[in-house]
């Protein structure tokens, strides 16, 4: 417990918890690195590829923002 890893000069990870076969982590990060969990990053770039593979013709009704 209490022990930190650096990566780079700006993300620490530290071991939070321990409790039976789970470990809490804390990461430190600047705003400008996302940290994600791997289920929750691999769900985002499943969607940002689904999104990327969309036709013009299904966005065809959307409207612009207004100003």
């Amino acid at each position: 417990r209490d022990e930190s890893i650096m990566i780079g000069d700006d993300v620490v990870v530290t071991i939070v918890d321990i409790r039976g076969d789970k470990v809490r982590l804390g990461i430190e990060a600047p705003q400008s690195i996302p940290v994600h969990r791997q289920e929750v990053y691999d769900a985002i770039q499943r969607e940002n590829r689904r999104s990327s593979q969309t036709s013009a013709a299904a966005t065809k009704d959307v409207k612009p923002p207004r100003e």
